[in-house]
């Protein structure tokens, strides 16, 4: 069974002749780590704001547990869980407001937020700190606020951009951890990262986008078996180029601005 569904899809931004994403289709299974990897500029932050409806889709679609991420926003949305590259949140709040607010959202009860949040807040060492304000934390403890936030509803598909920077060793593993338990409940976990062994440990089936052109597609044995190389740097590098040439700062800065126009600058700050 197909957590989500990606038919075609295809983003262009405005004023740009040139497709930031061009007719990719793949889907998560229920139960598996996906792993989704390219280069600096290659069109993986436009999908994932694709995917989880912060950017409009110029073509094709998307479903989340069998809702469209356009007709149906609302309940495909209550099925993702998201942690962007980011962390942005609302840090004049504390940790412990911070995640009741989006266990609010999520229509999370009492008892189940309270027995979800406390067994992450200790796994991460935050339980001491939980009621002072998000501002005072580190870049790792945000992160990790961050990760509970999106978890506290126990979301069908947990969607994770880089997720593991600015994490300590233990951290990351705590991390690791949690996504293989999360699809041992028979949920899903979309993970982007350039962390390609970590990827390659981890990830159930992976697939690489190139210049907005999904390229390959497959377990690791079926990627290497299309390939000379043994290793999944070696294969990423051979099909993507050595050097990254592109960055991300031109495609990011055009989903920021497609997003004011769509939004409002007020609701992107």
């Amino acid at each position: 069974m197909a957590i989500m569904q990606i038919s075609h899809l295809t983003k262009q931004y405005k004023n740009s002749s040139k497709l930031a994403v061009d007719d990719i289709s793949f889907d998560v299974k229920e139960g598996e780590v996906f792993g989704f990897l390219g280069p600096n500029g290659a069109g993986k932050s436009t999908t994932i704001k694709c995917i989880t409806g912060i950017l409009p889709i110029t073509e094709g679609s998307i479903s989340i547990c069998g809702h469209s991420i356009v007709d149906d926003p609302i309940q495909a949305k209550l099925n993702i869980g998201f942690v962007p590259d980011n962390h942005q949140m609302y840090e004049q709040l504390t940790a412990r407001e911070y995640i009741n607010f989006m266990a609010d959202i999520y229509h999370v009860g009492k008892e189940d937020r309270k027995i979800r949040a406390d067994k992450m807040l200790e796994l991460f060492d935050l339980a001491k700190v939980v009621d002072d304000q998000i501002s005072t934390f580190s870049h790792g403890m945000k992160q990790k606020i961050c990760v509970i936030g999106a978890l506290v509803h126990n979301p069908k598909l947990w969607i994770l951009d880089e997720p593991l920077t600015g994490l300590d060793p233990k951290s990351s593993f705590e991390l690791k951890q949690l996504m293989k338990e999360h699809c041992k409940e028979g949920n899903s976990v979309f993970f982007s990262s350039h962390m390609l062994e970590v990827v390659e440990k981890v990830c159930d089936r992976i697939s690489i986008i190139n210049n907005g052109k999904l390229v390959m597609t497959g377990d690791l044995d079926e990627i290497k078996a299309k390939s000379s190389d043994s290793s999944l740097e070696e294969i990423f590098l051979s099909i993507t180029g050595v050097k990254e040439e592109e960055n991300d700062f031109a495609i990011n800065d055009k989903a920021d601005n497609e997003f004011k126009d769509v939004f409002g600058d007020e609701q992107s700050k």
